[in-house]
């Protein structure tokens, strides 16, 4: 921290570095006082969690090629996850975490955090060029390619013959390809939401969300790439038809079960990945992703890249946890009964004022045992 200020900086790295750990700091807050620490506590462990987390990356980067550790960088990461954390705290004072609770217990089932998690991560994915607007998932060519170079020069090297050529050229989708790889980019985060919504009209809402974010991330990730000036060429009248048609579906099939939501969620997820595999990379995308390689937007390819490419295979996994659960009972609330009190004559009261031969020869008559009173002798 006693160095002087480094030569080489950008006001978009100081920008980024202390925005990218105000997460961390109001995640590892939220979590510690969820789990029932005390809110000076969580405060106090998210601060030392993200300093300690931002050393440890600064200190490894001395031993990596072509990355400088910054004492800067160091600061304002800690910084970022400070404000985290003190926002954390204005929302655990304000108690604003009970009413997003009152809220998902509202819109979604119990133990639903994994789907939660998948829905947040899908247009983070999407943030990363994609071949096809929707289309995550396109990994296989890399990691043949991955696979490849650790093959080389061994003898299992034999085994990548005529599986991996990168010469190969893939021919471009069909149109009627591509406008499936959008209907089902967004079939796929539907059934995902409805696997852990309930039913009715709030999944509806959860479909019109979905198409809005995927567009606006396309969006994002477009005028990024080429500039805002160009930031809506993805919406080709295909495109538009493609997005459409996927939210009808996705309305029409609203009040489907939940175990059923995740078979279909299955095929489409099965279905993205087949065609966007076969999708081949333009000059235009190939240009994109060196943009997104070698300029400002670094810090962001490698978490962006990676949500892009596994998404669809982590969600494939989770649907099938889902299907392999056993459905959580419903509870049934039993009630006891209660057994309707018998009048009974109310026995005379003696006050000061009552005769007790008088209240005696007034007595009601108990039959002896084993006669029927109403019957005369």
């Amino acid at each position: 921290m006693t160095l002087p200020w480094p030569r080489w900086w950008t006001w978009f790295d100081l920008v980024s570095n202390f925005i990218g750990y105000m997460p961390f700091g109001a995640l590892v807050f939220g979590a510690l006082v969820r789990s029932g620490g005390s809110a000076r506590t969580g405060f106090w462990a998210a601060a030392v969690a993200g300093t300690a987390l931002s050393f440890a990356m600064e200190f490894t980067q001395n031993f990596l090629p072509h990355r400088v550790s910054s004492n800067v960088d160091l600061g304002v990461n800690a910084l970022g996850t400070v404000l985290g954390a003190l926002l954390g705290l204005a929302v655990h004072v304000r108690g604003w975490v009970e009413h997003w609770q009152i809220a998902r217990d509202r819109w979604f089932i119990g133990r639903s955090a994994g789907g939660l998690a998948l829905l947040l991560l899908w247009p983070i994915g999407l943030l990363f060029p994609t071949p096809v607007p929707l289309g995550v998932g396109q990994v296989l060519g890399h990691a043949q390619e991955l696979l490849a170079g650790l093959l080389e020069g061994t003898p299992a090297a034999v085994w990548m013959d005529g599986w991996f050529d990168p010469d190969l050229m893939l021919e471009p989708l069909s149109p009627f390809s591509e406008f499936s790889v959008v209907v089902l980019g967004l079939l796929a985060p539907c059934m995902v939401a409805f696997t852990v919504s309930q039913r009715g009209w709030r999944r509806l809402v959860l479909v019109t969300g979905a198409a809005a974010l995927g567009c606006a991330a396309t969006t994002l990730s477009t005028a990024l790439n080429f500039g805002p000036a160009h930031a809506l060429a993805w919406s080709t009248p295909r495109v538009l038809a493609g997005i459409a048609i996927g939210c009808v579906l996705g309305a029409l099939l609203g009040m489907m079960p939940r175990r059923a939501a995740a078979g279909l969620g299955l095929m489409a997820l099965t279905g993205l990945v087949i065609l966007v595999t076969q999708a081949p990379a333009d000059p235009y995308f190939a240009d994109s992703l060196q943009a997104w390689e070698q300029g400002r937007f670094i810090r962001f390819h490698g978490a962006a890249q990676w949500v892009g490419w596994l998404w669809p295979y982590v969600a494939i996994v989770y649907l099938l946890a889902r299907l392999a659960a056993r459905e959580e009972p419903v509870p049934v609330i039993a009630v006891a009964a209660v057994a309707e009190p018998v009048a009974t004559p109310a026995a005379p009261l003696l006050g000061s004022g009552d005769d007790p031969s008088w209240v005696a020869a007034n007595a009601p008559a108990v039959a002896p045992p084993g006669t029927d009173p109403k019957m005369p002798e």
